[in-house]
């Protein structure tokens, strides 16, 4: 049996499976692929994937109903012809890992499969300490570190680093980070993540006027990009 990750191709468009068939065989992964949302659902049973490359416009169910039924067993990137912001916040907010709009570029889905993949294999381990560009951030011992140099972060703005680093190159929604920093009743207090945004940058970026680190998703939330 293969050892290599597989990603289950959830798309009513034979052309659209075909395509991403080839790209991610040639990428090094196992693929199986389902037309419905039936169809997804028995294959996960059956193949236990890695990742779901889902499409919401399925013919016999919304593919955002899959998304709370399965993001706890497996990654979900969704690629939806749908692109306004409101489903791409629905999708996160149920527990997407990504959001992709069609039509895609191949490059960026393999990419996006790659920072999904890391993911969730880091929800598998210990928190141990996580960096890149000479960050570290150390959730244990709640400790943020620049070119070896301790960084003060005050406990708002290392929550929400917290938060974004739990979900390393994932958009966290801004729905999301307002519930797990500043608690329920305040989702809809964008100016509170704008804020912590800016102070994080100053502190953390090399040059905050043009952020590498924490990216900004217009209308729906922010990614922090670091890599494995």
């Amino acid at each position: 049996m293969s050892t290599e990750p597989t990603i289950l191709v959830v798309d009513d468009e034979p052309a659209i499976r075909q395509l991403l068939r080839a790209e991610l065989s040639s990428a090094g992964y196992r693929v199986a692929e389902a037309m419905t949302a039936t169809e997804a659902l028995d294959a996960v049973g059956r193949e236990c994937p890695a990742l779901i490359l889902l499409d919401l416009g399925l013919p016999d169910r919304d593919g955002l109903e899959l998304i709370p039924l399965l993001h706890e067993r497996t990654g979900i990137v969704v690629i939806s012809a749908r692109d306004a912001t409101e489903q791409k916040v629905e999708a996160l907010d149920l527990g997407a890992d990504d959001y992709i709009s069609k039509p895609f570029d191949s490059a960026e889905v393999l990419a996006r499969v790659r920072t999904a993949l890391r993911h969730r294999a880091r929800s598998d381990v210990s928190a141990a300490p996580i960096g890149y560009d000479g960050l570290e951030i150390d959730l244990a011992m709640r400790i943020v570190r620049r070119s070896g140099a301790e960084v003060h972060l005050t406990p708002k703005e290392f929550g929400f680093l917290e938060e974004l680093a739990r979900n390393a190159g994932r958009v966290v929604t801004h729905a999301q980070l307002l519930r797990a920093v500043w608690g329920p009743g305040h989702e809809q207090d964008v100016e509170y993540l704008r804020v912590a945004a800016r102070a994080i940058r100053r502190k953390l970026e090399v040059d905050p006027a043009s952020p590498r680190l924490l990216r900004n998703e217009p209308g729906i939330g922010y990614r922090l990009m670091l890599q494995a």
